[in-house]
């Protein structure tokens, strides 16, 4: 019984399992340069599936990203030129943790930025509405409790 949970349990967790992602015909046949394929891959993303970074992905645009990543290291490529070349051909996009410069370091500020505008417009909030509570309960003067009661009295 034990036995046939386990295999249930194998079968249902195999297709999520990022050990299928790289397929044994793209493994390099020197273990240094596949770690280093590996250490590229796992920086750079899946334009199809986007969450996942290539050597996770089955996708096929991802096998074809990661056969290109083995074939620029067997041409003698360092990680980060392997790396600009990548970027260079399909965009910054790829790249899952993106740089701090150019136009992202708007994106980058924009979160802090737009944080501190939502703080101060809740502080400007807050001091309004205490002081439109603080003048709710203020007495009328005289004259106002005199016209309202004319008018209720009508």
């Amino acid at each position: 019984m034990m036995k046939r949970f386990l295999l249930i349990l194998a079968m249902l967790a195999a297709p999520v399992s990022p050990l299928g992602a790289v397929n044994p015909d793209e493994v390099l046949d020197d273990p240094v340069l596949e770690a280093r394929a590996r250490e590229v891959s796992q920086g750079l993303r899946c334009v199809v599936c986007r969450g996942e970074n290539i050597d996770e992905s089955n996708a096929d645009m991802a096998r074809d990203m990661r056969l290109l990543v083995r074939e620029r290291l067997l041409e003698g490529d360092t990680n980060q030129q392997v790396m600009d070349y990548i970027v260079e051909r399909y965009g910054e996009y790829v790249l899952m943790k993106p740089t701090t410069e150019g136009a992202n370091k708007l994106l980058w500020a924009a979160g802090p930025a737009l944080f501190l505008l939502a703080l101060v417009m809740a502080g400007v909030y807050l001091k309004d509405r205490a002081r439109a509570a603080a003048a709710q309960g203020e007495k009328l003067s005289e004259e106002e409790e005199a016209r309202l009661r004319e008018l209720l009295d009508g």
